[in-house]
């Protein structure tokens, strides 16, 4: 797995998980103080991110977003930005108390990301089916650049997390096609199967059929695992980082609104916030797993 740039811990699976379960209730908190945003998206992805950002699978410098030696990461399915906004409050680059201005006039954190606003945002996303293809070409520029520098010199990484209905979306296949062809090893995909967009369940609305036989089509090493397994997560970023001569794409089994009973599997909060009432038994739901996972923990 990559080393980061600056000091991080090195977590085990289940503190991982925990950075996950703080980051589902700074997702609850900050849409409940916005009165809008999309909780399902960013509660299904909060596992993914998690791994990403602290199970030593993203090279980046804690003190420095900017530092030019670091990994990208391309959040496609920008709906979810809560996901990552938490990402970033729990690195540290933004402080977590600011997250509570989400969606207000003035503030850093807009609906969708934007990456004139806040540190350790790379690209302004929301349009659906665009973040594939700025991910395929920052991974070849990545390629070109070391080629240049030689044989020594150090290939960054690109991480994109899409979700299943963005899919729908035909510029996502060219540039399935694109980076298949280049052999941008140093490009990973994740998908977000959670099954769910705002019109109903995916299946329904325009199915996909067989997403991993379709990325393996496309020449794409393919990997399929459960997306809320930190462990399942940790070693498909592991393969990806070790497989040569082509991208690879983690398909990531999900359920929307994960961690909320009431959320889960639920259309209705593709882009609805909870309430006062609701997001005080979301939260609660959300700190009886944070106990039993630092028990878990305790005991491990």
């Amino acid at each position: 797995m990559s080393n980061t740039l600056g000091a991080q811990p090195v977590r085990t699976d289940g503190e991982v998980a925990l950075v996950a379960n703080r980051m589902r209730h700074d997702i609850i908190r900050m849409l409940a103080a916005a009165g809008s945003g999309h909780p399902g998206g960013s509660l299904s992805a909060a596992d993914i991110v998690a791994t990403l950002f602290f199970g030593s699978v993203l090279n980046y410098n804690p003190a420095d977003a900017a530092d030019p030696a670091r990994d990208r990461f391309i959040l496609c399915k920008g709906h979810a930005a809560p996901a990552l906004y938490a990402a970033l409050a729990e690195v540290g680059y933004v402080p977590r108390e600011e997250l509570l201005t989400l969606r207000k006039l003035g503030s850093r954190f807009q609906g969708h990301p934007d990456c004139h606003c806040a540190p350790g945002i790379e690209v302004s996303t929301g349009s659906l089916g665009q973040g594939l293809s700025i991910a395929a070409g920052l991974a070849l520029a990545f390629k070109q650049d070391a080629a240049r520098e030689g044989a020594d010199a150090h290939e960054k990484r690109v991480y994109a997390l899409t979700g299943d209905g963005e899919l729908q979306e035909g510029q996502n296949w060219e540039a399935l096609m694109f980076a298949a062809h280049r052999g941008l090893d140093n490009l990973t995909a994740v998908v977000d199967l959670n099954n769910l967009q705002i019109d109903g369940h995916v299946t329904d609305v325009c199915s996909l059929g067989d997403v991993c036989a379709k990325f393996r089509a496309f020449g794409w090493n393919t990997l399929e695992v459960d997306g809320h397994s930190v462990s399942e997560l940790r070693a498909a970023f592991a393969d990806a980082q070790g497989h040569k001569g082509a991208p690879t794409a983690i398909v990531a089994h999900t359920v929307k609104g994960k961690g909320v009973s009431f959320m889960e599997d639920a259309c209705n909060w593709h882009g609805n916030a909870p309430s006062e009432e609701q997001a005080a038994q979301a939260l609660a739901e959300l700190d009886e797993a944070a106990a039993a996972l630092a028990a878990a923990c305790k005991e491990a």
